[in-house]
């Protein structure tokens, strides 16, 4: 029995209410499940998080709970951390359009993130159901790395309404091409080493382009109809946020970043989120599967200091209880650590990295303490307890892993539930990354 364990009280707490799950197996069946139903309870948007991407043991989970709440729980809709403007013909597809090999062309050249097992399950399901399920993205262009998966519809788009301003679109366009990559590991840095005349006119050109759109919707949308209005808008947008993401990266790394400024592209999957669920039925339900760090409802800080202002507090603020914060964590095996390197498609190469010991005051250790395997913790009723108990008890969590760094963060406050599996391992189908 670990020494610590009389010592740390949300150990002891769940030792007692942690509820055990019996399968990793995706396609195993869903009764060990059923606690997740009260657990989640009438919350619009559940967000699954990870604490690290390509992670077998996470993927599997997400797609086992993703098929819990849709089968199950009525939710019809999977927002993915994966770009707003490429996620409409990932959804055509998941909706039976094409082949079942046409997957494949779709993510060419995307970073891996596990968006393939997820949409080929949504494409079987709704062969068979009578109410299909929908896929949405969410974030900015190829994960910060182009802005054109966004800027070309939105060209598209202007050769039909407004060829007039079609060269405008045009000059982003050309100016973006320069820079682009797999990722924001990639662009960043070549954004960065472009001339300032070009960083400042593209960014003077993406709000001249944003302001004309919202100055003549009327016009637009009698030219065309107000749903390709709203998409181009959202796209343009994201664009906007992408370049400013530019900029906040940069300042950043050259260590005179403003507070928080990297938040642009997390405020940008917020709102996505409650632009979709503004265009589906009311009473829609949500799955939002994104990394821990963006569903987390607290900032995020390293080492003391603000970085970010997460998706899951904008929507949290937005959502109340009706937004669900699921983060994932592991206490053994490999985490997947993403050191930079330009040479690289996406700019980071994967590293699996043995964990270490989980550090006190985790809430990987509370797990570890507790001798727990796969199983979900309540954190509803941990703050209750924690709200109940003698003062002079030691706090709750304050940290979590991310990869195999720790993020510090009031943790029953950030997440509703924390589903723990005791062993990770590193995807083995990474080897172009």
């Amino acid at each position: 029995m670990p020494a610590s364990l009389h010592h740390n009280p949300i150990a002891n707490w769940l030792r007692t209410h942690a509820v055990p799950l019996d399968h990793l197996d995706p396609e195993a069946p869903l009764d060990d499940l059923e606690p997740l139903r009260a657990i989640i309870g009438d919350a619009r948007v559940v967000a699954i998080g990870e604490s690290s991407h390509f992670i077998n043991e996470f993927a599997a989970m997400r797609e086992r709970i993703l098929r819990f709440l849709a089968e199950r729980c009525g939710f019809t809709v999977l927002a993915f951390e994966y770009g707003f403007s490429e996620g409409f013909p990932l959804d055509a597809w998941a909706q039976g359009e094409g082949t079942d090999d046409d997957l494949s062309a779709h993510l060419a050249g995307t970073i891996p993130v596990g968006v393939d097992e997820p949409l080929r399950w949504i494409r079987r399901h709704n062969r068979t159901t009578s109410t299909p399920v929908r896929f949405t993205g969410i974030d900015i262009p190829a994960a910060g790395g182009s802005l054109l998966p966004a800027l070309a519809p939105v060209a598209d788009y202007l050769r039909r309404i407004d060829p007039e301003t079609l060269p405008v679109v045009q000059e982003a366009i050309r100016i973006a091409e320069s820079f682009a990559g797999g990722s924001a590991a990639v662009a960043a840095p070549a954004w960065g080493r472009l001339a300032t005349a070009e960083q400042d006119a593209l960014s003077a050109t993406l709000t001249r382009l944003l302001i004309r759109f919202r100055s003549v919707e009327p016009l637009y949308v009698s030219r065309g109809d107000q749903h390709s209005y709203d998409i181009a808008v959202r796209r343009l947008e994201g664009a906007c946020h992408a370049d400013y993401t530019f900029r906040a990266m940069a300042d950043l790394f050259a260590g005179k970043g403003l507070t928080a400024d990297t938040s642009a592209r997390d405020v940008y999957m917020a709102e996505s989120v409650l632009w979709h669920l503004g265009r589906f039925e009311p009473g829609t339900r949500v799955v939002l599967a994104a990394h821990n760090a963006h569903i987390q409802k607290t900032p995020v800080a390293f080492n003391g200091h603000l970085t970010g202002l997460p998706m899951g507090q904008h929507l949290h603020r937005t959502l109340g209880d009706d937004y669900f914060a699921l983060g994932l964590v592991s206490t053994t095996g490999h985490t997947a650590d993403m050191p930079r390197d330009e040479n690289t498609p996406f700019g980071f190469t994967i590293d699996a990295t043995a964990l270490e010991q989980a550090e006190p005051g985790s809430i990987e250790a509370a797990f570890a303490d507790a001798e727990l395997g796969l199983s979900i913790a309540d954190l509803h009723q941990a703050r209750r307890h924690e709200a109940d108990r003698n003062t002079d008890l030691a706090p709750g969590p304050d940290r979590i892993r991310i990869q195999s760094a720790y993020l510090h963060t009031p943790i029953l406050e950030a997440f509703d539930a924390i589903l723990h599996t005791s062993t990770s391992t590193v995807a083995d189908d990474l080897k172009n990354m």
